[in-house]
């Protein structure tokens, strides 16, 4: 018996980008369409099945261990971005600057979706959501740099609107505009936490 349930949410892509491969740079590059394999989406700085630990995991891992990739692809929500734009007094938010993957229009609270949840693309490319992308400081730096004054305020105004992480459970194509529908596991409160 299968835990995911399909919602009646959807969304649809109305951008991606891939980070070059380039230590110095975390913005990304538009792209219209990108093939995505088991590893991510193919040439990406993020793609891998396997990565360095890193500050997201600082907690459970030293530094540059080896763990598996649950950070494949970044994703982002248009709703949200023009919430933390609004937020922070600037007309709007490029998101190549934070290094996102995908931009995605249409399910609500789109960062506090669970994980686990799937988001499931007509054409059969399906991720995984791994969990909640926390705010940091390489948005904000780009921010600043187009907006003075305004950059370092966005990891508190982007709290819980910032986007997820996911890694990939089945592969395919994506293009802008493609569609995908959100599927939930149960919703449970752990009471030991």
């Amino acid at each position: 018996m299968t835990l995911l349930t399909p919602t009646d949410l959807t969304g649809e892509i109305t951008w991606l980008g891939c980070v070059p491969v380039d230590p110095e740079n975390i913005q990304s590059v538009t792209v219209q369409s990108v093939n995505v394999g088991w590893e991510g989406f193919e040439g990406e700085e993020h793609s891998g099945l396997t990565r360095p630990a890193c500050v997201r995991v600082k907690k459970q891992y030293a530094r540059n261990l080896e763990i598996r990739n649950t950070r494949q692809i970044s994703i982002l929500s248009e709703e949200e971005m023009t919430e933390i734009a609004a937020r922070l007094e600037i007309p709007r938010i490029d998101p190549q600057w934070g290094g996102p993957n995908m931009v995605l229009r249409g399910i609500p609270d789109f960062t506090l979706i669970p994980p686990s949840s799937r988001l499931i693309f007509e054409g059969g490319v399906s991720l995984t959501v791994d969990t909640e992308n926390a705010p940091c400081k390489y948005p904000a730096e780009q921010i600043e740099a187009a907006h003075p004054g305004h950059g370092k305020a966005f990891p508190g105004k982007a709290r819980n609107k910032r986007g997820v992480t996911a890694w990939v459970e089945r592969i395919g194509a994506l293009t802008v505009g493609q569609t995908c529908v959100l599927h939930i596991p149960p919703q449970r409160i752990y009471a030991h936490a």
